[in-house]
């Protein structure tokens, strides 16, 4: 495909990245310094201008493109680049946006603002929030094949009941695989006899009852319920739509906002969330509210500093798991290495969104896991395809390529697969590959 890309930002390169090698990419973006590092990083064209201007798009000839990409950190800029895109001709048009009215907008009339497919990034890290949080030693959760698969990534802790383990011996539940091991910044494919370490990520697949299961066996005494103390602190639109959306799983929460406007607003749009107007940063505030016997909090402020502190401070009273939005992708690695136990950057969930979306055309659905060093692929097996017919024993020794087949869904139900499982035609199969190996593997599909 011919995809323009307009923001040259963290989503804009994600997206630049996963797309150069196989599509014909223009990057657009304002900064000049921008656009000369992603031309020598990465295989793309590069334009520096404004991503409104009829002038600019028809320099990167928006006229002949299959795909338009609206992804700065504007809201207006990247609805009226796609507005202006569709005066050229009629390219698939993907805009990102922070405000969830301009979402509820096109969801009441999907031809508004001229986009195709809207982004909503606070709504998305809302809900990835909650799936997190609803998974004790959960980094990331991912649902597929219309909800009766689920990829979960979990660190494992020194004092993990399947540290120092064999996969062999982990793998104690009936319809789950482990599909990745990260370890040292690099993806193992495993097999039986690999060993799990403390400080691994360990990527498994299955369904969703499993996956839960496998969770309570690691962590069984922090799988929320509601009998649950769930503390969210900032009352942005992130920590709303959290709020509301833990209220929907009938979990409750207890919300706190400095804002006494916002914290009104927040109280009467959410009538199963406890409210407190106060300085979340307040030690002596957070003691009395007793937030040290809280089972999760959530740090949802308006900076990465005020949640670092938000973070810290929470740890130090006592809170066993903390999740932290954190808007910078630089600062992710500094939450994580002084114990915040999940930390959530906005940006790198809409690139994911944005690159599965990307991606339909050879997987149902993808997620990309430890910056892009693997992907999780649902595959829907055509007649005919390369892996219809073979065991699949004899697929993973004929193709030259690192992956492994996690769960299949057939006719509606949950298959795990085992060495001499035949796939058939109709089949949903959800697979972890390395990235380098991703378009070859789904191309077979």
């Amino acid at each position: 495909m011919h995809v323009v890309i307009i923001g040259a930002g963290e989503v804009g390169t994600s997206t630049a990245a996963s797309l150069a090698s196989d599509h014909d990419v223009v990057v657009i973006d304002c900064d000049a310094d921008r656009t000369e590092d992603l031309k020598y990083q990465y295989d793309v064209l590069t334009i520096t201008g404004d991503g409104t201007d009829s002038s600019v798009q028809e320099r990167a000839d928006v006229a002949g493109a299959d795909m338009l990409i609206a992804c700065t950190d504007d809201d207006r800029t990247n609805l009226v680049a796609c507005g202006t895109a569709k005066t050229f001709g009629d390219p698939f048009t993907i805009a990102r946006v922070k405000s969830t009215s301009y979402l509820k907008t096109w969801e009441r009339d999907e031809t508004a603002f001229g986009v195709d497919f809207l982004v909503c990034t606070d709504l998305l890290t809302a809900e990835n929030i909650v799936r997190v949080i609803g998974l004790p030693a959960a980094v990331d959760v991912d649902p597929f094949a219309g909800d009766l698969v689920q990829m979960a990534e979990f660190e494992i802790g020194a004092e993990s009941p399947v540290a120092d383990q064999t996969v062999a011996e982990a793998d104690r539940f009936e319809s789950l695989t482990f599909v990745g091991i990260f370890r040292d910044g690099e993806v193992e494919i495993p097999r039986g006899d690999t060993r799990i370490c403390p400080g691994d990520r360990a990527v498994v697949v299955g369904s969703p009852e499993s996956v839960q299961a496998f969770a309570n066996d690691i962590a069984p005494d922090t799988t929320p319920n509601d009998a649950d103390e769930i503390v969210i602190v900032g009352g942005s639109e992130i920590g709303y739509q959290t709020a509301r959306i833990l209220e929907e799983r009938g979990l409750r929460s207890r919300l706190i906002e400095q804002d006494g406007e916002r914290a009104r607003w927040l109280a009467e749009q959410l009538p199963d969330t406890v409210v407190m107007e106060h300085d979340a940063t307040d030690t002596e505030f957070l003691s009395r509210e007793h937030v040290d016997e809280a089972d999760i909090v959530v740090t949802a402020l308006d900076s990465d500093e005020r949640n670092l502190l938000a973070a810290v401070l929470a740890k130090r009273l006592g809170v066993d798991r903390v999740v932290s939005v954190v808007d910078s992708a630089d600062y992710v690695t500094v939450f994580e290495e002084i114990g915040i136990d999940v930390a959530i950057n906005p940006r790198t969930v809409t690139a994911e969104e944005i690159i599965r979306f990307t991606f339909e055309s050879v997987a149902e659905n993808i997620a990309v896991l430890e910056n892009d060093r693997a992907e999780v692929l649902e595959l829907e097996l055509d007649e005919g395809c390369a892996l219809v017919g073979r065991p699949i024993r004899e697929l993973v020794e004929e193709i030259d390529a690192k992956f492994v087949i996690g769960a299949i869904v057939r006719d509606g139900e949950h298959v795990t697969p085992r060495g001499d499982t035949v796939l058939r035609p109709g089949d949903h199969v959800i697979v972890l590959v390395e990235t380098a190996f991703t378009s070859e593997l789904a191309s077979m599909a």
